[in-house]
């Protein structure tokens, strides 16, 4: 029985890895980050992950041939919070560095049946749809036939996480018609998809493939079932603190913390601070909660606006904090027995740059298996 294989580039603490699960076996992986290097080794032992540079590695560091490759690559440059230099950016231009990667395997006849890239949403209108446009192309041009899904982790577990996730098949690999569609689903194009779509040239539209990929059951979990009463890594915030976050609310998010207060009901939230535009034109500090059962998209720590807050209202009271490095873990649908970092800024920054594994999980059994089952009877066939 052939055994699955993966390369996981980008890998930080093995996410995706997490996702796809003990049937699949890790040939390789790599991150520059010597902090989440170490996270993965205390995940998934020593041995898998080379630490460096993606553009420093050439084919031969890749051992055997594997199934997939999965590349969550930088989303910095991409992202519409960021500077949005683009995929030609320092960070987000890594993906450069896997496609060479893939060439090279590819001249070898070690081309990865699979290829799946996971980045922001933003990358489908980054540089107004031109860094989409040359990232479908260069799939193409390494002789794939490619589609995207835009997935909000939402749909798994209970954080609002949208993300794109590009799918590429090599090109002689003949697809079943159950994988693929005529025309896009209502489950996972979104309309910025849709715009990306018809934005590309003829010719790419020609390599584009619509993935036939069932929607989840959807989760029953929310926000108050991964809440910890007392975090060993965060404080409970002084009545003062919760206070200065309860005056700059607005009155939209006023009426939301009322609404929780007024339930009578044990209730949880999750809130960050924003720069916002008042009526005047002055950008002012405003904090923004949300009692809908989910957290927002976890981020990495670079500033005091991107640590997200709870929210408690009770018995008339408020009380607030900073989120756990645990409860993050488990709004990414990471097990409890995860080896997070120890330091609180380190947990946050490897879960804020993390693939979601319930979303890894739902591709993997819908997508990536069934691709590679066909095209394994297809070889032993040949």
């Amino acid at each position: 029985m052939h055994r699955l294989c993966f390369y996981e580039f980008f890998a930080g603490g093995g996410m995706a890895r997490a996702g796809l699960g003990p049937s699949w076996t890790c040939l390789f992986a790599n991150d520059f980050d010597a902090k989440k290097r170490s996270a993965y080794t205390a995940n998934w032992g020593e041995g898998d992950l080379r630490l460096g540079d993606i553009h420093a590695l050439t084919s031969a560091d890749l051992p055997g041939r594997a199934d997939l490759a999965w590349a969550s690559f930088p989303c910095q440059d991409l992202s519409l919070a960021g500077a949005q230099a683009g995929l030609n950016g320092q960070r987000s231009g890594a993906f450069y560095g896997f496609r060479d990667l893939v060439a090279g395997l590819a001249q070898e006849g070690r081309a990865p049946r699979i290829l799946a890239l996971e980045n922001v949403v933003g990358a489908l209108t980054s540089k107004k749809g031109a860094d989409f446009i040359a990232l479908c192309q260069a799939l193409r041009d390494l002789g794939y036939v490619f589609g995207a899904m835009a997935i909000d982790a939402a749909r798994f577990v209970p954080q609002s996480r949208p993300r794109l996730f590009v799918i590429a098949v090599r090109a002689d690999i003949a697809l079943s018609p159950g994988l693929i569609s005529d025309k896009p689903g209502s489950d996972f194009a979104s309309p910025a998809l849709l715009r990306a779509h018809e934005s590309m040239p003829e010719d790419l539209r020609r390599n584009w493939r619509w993935w036939r990929v069932p929607a989840p059951a959807g989760s029953n979990l929310r926000l108050i079932d991964v809440i910890e009463p007392n975090p060993r890594d965060v404080d409970w915030s002084s009545e003062a603190q919760t206070q200065r976050l309860v005056s700059m609310m607005d009155e939209v998010n006023r009426a939301k913390l009322n609404a929780a207060l007024q339930s009578g009901e044990r209730r949880i939230g999750a809130l960050f601070r924003r720069t916002r535009l008042d009526s005047s034109g002055k950008k002012v500090q405003r904090a923004e909660v949300r009692f809908d059962g989910l957290a927002g998209c976890l981020r990495t720590p670079g500033g005091g606006s991107s640590r997200q807050f709870i929210v408690v209202t009770e018995g008339g009271a408020v009380r607030s904090r900073l989120l756990s490095g645990r409860e993050a873990a488990r709004l990414m649908g990471l097990p409890d027995d995860f080896v997070l970092p120890q330091r609180y800024s380190d947990a946050l920054h490897l879960l804020g740059d993390g693939v979601a594994p319930p979303v890894v999980r739902h591709l993997a059994q819908h997508l990536f298996a069934p691709l590679l089952d066909m095209a394994t009877r297809a070889d032993a066939a040949a």
